[in-house]
């Protein structure tokens, strides 16, 4: 008898516990805001996302999907999170170097080598320091997302060496760390909307553009360039941000479901980022372009290029962030 009392007790307690956390997850709606078209693995990952958080809620946290700037551009949806009329987004991390600009260590060329060195760097404690400065900024972070390596694309020549990009008008983005690096493979570099630069391209505006090779798949640029060149000069990455305001909103119960879902999500949508660069190699070669990889000897050559740039603007960043940088390159180097 006492032991069928002592059962009876737990599952009456385990009940209660299990009611108590239920009352503790409300019916929410979180609109999740990005760039990219619902074929994106960015996409892709919100989706898997929203199971995840929709299962572990009981179907009370509902995720809704805004792709294709539907919500406003990065900045346009970061003010929106910040003011919290919008609770999630997925932007690049370079978009955030504008209110932590330690965030611009992230875009430093030929950091690292491989996804491998590239997880390490952003899981570890430097990926952490950088997130553990956004709540001050009115954002929250669950993680980083693989946008992917790089690539220079043009219709002029294969880009075997940094003597190449000499000379070839390529646009960039706005950022000062890609127009210093291309500045010293002595390419002209064009910053532009990304919107533009197709007709650029078409026009010969520009000779080139540099992006992962996803992205080049998907708009088209090879209609308009013949070469594309693994340069992996730079490891991009997303953030999944969001609002603080909503964030302080939530129960504990529920904000362990939001990181629970994050973190289980970023794996899947790593995997399904790196598959897709990996498959859009050989769909841009049967589209007519000619592919080139670029030699570890001359990628060496190519960082010790961008160094000076490196450095520049390292000192104008906070020295113990860039001191635990480089001690974590070092780290993820071995």
């Amino acid at each position: 008898m006492k032991a069928v009392s002592r059962h009876a007790i737990g599952a009456v307690l385990f009940l209660a516990a299990f009611a108590a956390g239920a009352q503790d997850i409300q019916e929410r709606t979180i609109k999740f805001g990005h760039l990219n078209n619902t074929d994106h693995p960015v996409s892709m990952g919100v989706k898997r996302f929203a199971e995840l958080v929709a299962a572990k809620s009981g179907g009370k946290l509902k995720v809704q999907e805004f792709p294709s700037n539907q919500l406003g551009n990065e900045l346009q949806q970061q003010s929106a999170l910040q003011g919290g009329v919008q609770e999630m987004s997925a932007p690049a991390t370079t978009s955030l170097a504008g209110i932590v600009k330690e965030f611009g260590l992230v875009d430093f060329p030929l950091a690292v080598a491989n996804y491998a060195q590239a997880d390490a760097l952003l899981d570890g404690p430097f990926g952490q320091a950088l997130i553990a400065r956004l709540p001050e900024r009115g954002l929250v972070a669950l993680g980083y997302w693989d946008l992917g390596f790089r690539n220079v694309t043009n219709s002029k020549r294969p880009i075997t060496k940094p003597e190449d990009l000499d000379g070839l008008k390529i646009r960039v983005i706005p950022n000062p760390v890609f127009l210093d690096t291309f500045k010293a493979f002595k390419a002209n570099p064009v910053p532009m909307p990304f919107a533009e630069l197709f007709g650029a391209l078409e026009s010969k505006a520009v000779d080139g553009q540099e992006n992962p090779f996803a992205v080049i798949l998907w708009n088209k640029f090879f209609e308009v360039n013949k070469f594309v060149s693994a340069t992996n000069h730079v490891y991009a990455a997303n953030i999944v941000l969001v609002s603080k305001k909503f964030w302080d909103k939530l129960s504990p119960a529920e904000q362990k479901i939001m990181n629970d879902a994050a973190a289980e999500t970023r794996g899947y949508q790593r995997q399904v980022s790196r598959a897709a660069a990996a498959k859009a190699v050989g769909e841009l070669q049967a589209k007519g372009m000619q592919y080139n990889e670029v030699s570890p000897a001359e990628q060496a050559r190519m960082r010790e290029i961008a160094r000076p740039v490196t450095e520049k603007f390292a000192a104008t960043y906070d020295p113990a962030m860039v001191k635990l940088y480089q001690s974590e390159l070092a780290r993820v180097h071995k």
